[in-house]
């Protein structure tokens, strides 16, 4: 499979293809004044809670990538009710717990190379033990609900990089 890819941004040729990025806070957290954050809410690595009133679950968005056994991975962040929030917690150190039911959620990061992302309704779904869930889309049109669904190419992976590379500048 051809790693190499060259960076529409740049110009500059890569031989290593990344099939991950992470986003490290739900967008409301970065909506919170910074020097308000510790009176307001936590950021865990793996939660979020603001004013005691908005709780965000961290996952991944697996999409498949045609030709290739990895996944192609965008981790984000869920809006949770308090109820799955706590749920969550409870079932954080279980060994198994991926037959737990899909907890409802939605999106709580727009992933900057789509359409607005945030408020994208998802299921939930547990991994065993400490692992993140995954955050599986409702079935609609939006690009991204669209390439979970049906996977993606390599040539899109590239085209992920390179977007994420000129975004990040």
């Amino acid at each position: 499979m051809d790693l190499l890819w060259t960076c529409s941004c740049c110009g500059e040729q890569y031989d290593t293809l990344p099939f991950a990025y992470a986003l490290d806070e739900p967008d409301l957290w970065r909506s919170v004044p910074e020097g308000e954050r510790p009176y307001r809410g936590v950021l865990g690595t793996d939660s979020c809670v603001i004013d005691a009133k908005n709780y965000f679950i961290r996952g991944r968005i697996v999409i498949p990538v045609i030709g290739s056994k990895a996944p192609f991975i965008w981790g984000t962040w869920a809006s949770v009710s308090q109820k799955s929030f706590e749920r969550f917690g409870q079932l954080w150190d279980v060994a198994i717990r991926e037959n737990e039911p899909p907890l409802p959620g939605q999106l709580g990061s727009d992933i900057p190379i789509y359409p607005a992302t945030s408020d994208l309704k998802c299921n939930i779904v547990m991994k065993n033990a400490r692992r993140r869930p995954s955050f599986e889309l409702e079935a609609t049109d939006h690009p991204l609900a669209i390439e979970q669904r049906n996977g993606i190419t390599i040539d899109r992976v590239k085209e992920i990089a390179s977007s994420v590379q000129r975004h990040s500048k």
